[in-house]
């Protein structure tokens, strides 16, 4: 488990899931809704059989002893390079993007299997490197763990209840760059390709992307800075009917994606297709949207990402 950065205590969560946890001393971890939601699971249901998190590094060498004792994790790495030849996968755990490609370079050298938390890459150079890198055989995946929330499932296998899809919107916090993915990405369940536009519109706390796509539904994915209780709300509108879901259990998203990436070291079989990976995540050679409508980037003293 290499990598920790402010605002991202999936170290701690994620190496959890897998290796069960200290309940005392999870209660020091910075991010108390970890704790919260490993407290509420039945008694000896946490943990994934046949699978361990050995060695953990953190950018701040501090943070590490604390994040191994609470997720019962053996070995504290003072490098990240450490890892090779010690263990048979890695997961790299922060969300910062812009940096994934160096992160995951000697891995993917090494003929490592590598997990990647979400937002894959934030420009088309690093995106074209991942898929270069995967043509070449590495095996690399990347994922937001709401693709996998069960509130999800139910609308995604069956739309009678609300007819042919018309409008969606999801609300997520933060911004566009590590968190418009965990919005966008349980959308695509549900609308599956085919998005022909793409526009962001931007200012200072607050960023508005508006997607359509070639069935004619329409996608507005708000993202408020400081807006957490808005965090996995979605809303559906169809012919028929409308449905509001409200993404909350993130242990069991958690507890689904991570066995996915376990099933992938040992089968090679992936939890979803690398290619809506490509789609959701940033833009792509072979992904090229009809139109992509940017505001001026003086509208919001920055470029927006594309995807």
């Amino acid at each position: 488990m290499l990598g920790m950065v402010p605002g991202n205590g999936h170290p701690y969560s994620w190496s959890a899931i897998i290796n069960d946890f200290d309940s005392a001393l999870m209660a020091q971890c910075p991010y108390p809704v970890i704790g919260q939601y490993l407290d509420a699971q039945p008694s000896g249901s946490v943990g994934i059989p046949d699978a361990c998190v050995t060695h953990i590094w953190t950018d701040q060498p501090e943070e590490a002893p604390l994040v191994a004792a609470a997720a019962n994790i053996d070995h504290v790495i003072t490098k990240p390079n450490d890892a090779i030849g010690a263990v048979e996968a890695v997961f790299i755990a922060t969300d910062n993007g812009f940096d994934h490609v160096a992160r995951a370079r000697p891995f993917i050298g090494d003929g490592l299997p590598v997990f990647i938390d979400k937002p894959l890459a934030l420009t088309t150079e690093d995106l074209t490197t991942f898929v270069q890198w995967r043509q070449e055989g590495a095996r690399l995946i990347s994922s937001s763990g709401l693709r996998f929330a069960p509130e999800l499932y139910a609308l995604a296998a069956d739309f009678t209840p609300i007819g042919e899809l018309r409008w969606l919107s999801g609300l997520t916090r933060r911004a566009w760059e590590n968190y418009g993915i965990h919005a966008l990405e349980p959308l695509y369940r549900l609308t599956c390709p085919g998005f022909a536009s793409i526009r962001l519109e931007s200012r200072p706390g607050l960023e508005v992307a508006h997607l359509e796509h070639r069935s004619g539904a329409q996608v507005t994915i708000p993202i408020i800075a400081d807006g957490g209780a808005s965090f996995g709300a979605l809303h559906a509108v169809g012919t028929k009917g409308q449905k509001h879901i409200q993404l909350a259990d993130t242990y069991t998203a958690f507890r689904r994606q991570i066995p996915g990436f376990i099933d992938y070291v040992q089968t090679g079989t992936e939890p979803c297709p690398f290619i809506e990976s490509i789609r959701t995540h940033g833009p792509a050679h072979r992904w090229p949207p009809q139109s992509l409508r940017r505001l001026p980037p003086g509208r919001s003293g920055r470029n927006p990402l594309p995807l």
